[in-house]
């Protein structure tokens, strides 16, 4: 396969029942889709809720994911965008054809982060608004995925990593 004819493979969309892998990441047909633009917990990373107790706000991140399909049984058209140092396709993807944003829908419902470094703001009203309504992971606190990926990179543990000690500005 030639270098051009690399980006050509990229431009048909993705269409399918789709099942949860985690809470920004789909499998349709057998393929890993990352979802652009966004970045939801990861599977193992811990929130405060608003009593301050800890849950896994990545396994609800996931379950959330995994109601909207099962509520709206549509298939899922995913636009690939790139591709991530896995392999996996990164794509916007859309409940059905038109539909709406899976990625803004989870940031929207505070299941998920726009990820300011690839969404270049395309999910900022959506965040802004879930995090001034305590939708989802704004009703607590939480470290970012980014920065619970990197504290566990460096050796630390879940709670650890998770914790307000990691929280915003």
């Amino acid at each position: 396969m030639s270098v051009l004819s690399a980006p050509a493979a990229l431009a048909d969309d993705i269409i399918g029942q789709a099942s949860v892998v985690d809470g920004d990441t789909i499998e349709i047909h057998g393929q890993r889709i990352r979802l652009w633009g966004i970045d939801a917990p990861e599977s193992d990373q811990l929130c405060r809720n608003d009593d301050s107790k800890l849950y896994q706000c990545g396994r609800a991140a996931a379950t959330a994911l995994a109601r909207l399909f099962w509520a709206i049984k549509r298939p899922v058209t995913c636009s690939p965008v790139d591709r991530d140092q896995y392999g996996r396709t990164v794509a916007t993807c859309s409940l059905g054809t038109p539909g709406a944003d899976i990625g803004h829908w989870l940031v929207a419902n505070g299941h998920a982060l726009g990820w300011p470094k690839y969404s270049k703001g395309k999910y900022e009203d959506a965040q802004r608004s879930a995090e001034k309504t305590n939708l989802g992971i704004w009703v607590g606190s939480f470290a970012e995925p980014w920065q619970y990926r990197t504290c566990m990179k460096a050796g630390g543990r879940p709670a650890a990593c998770s914790d307000e000690a990691n929280d915003r500005p």
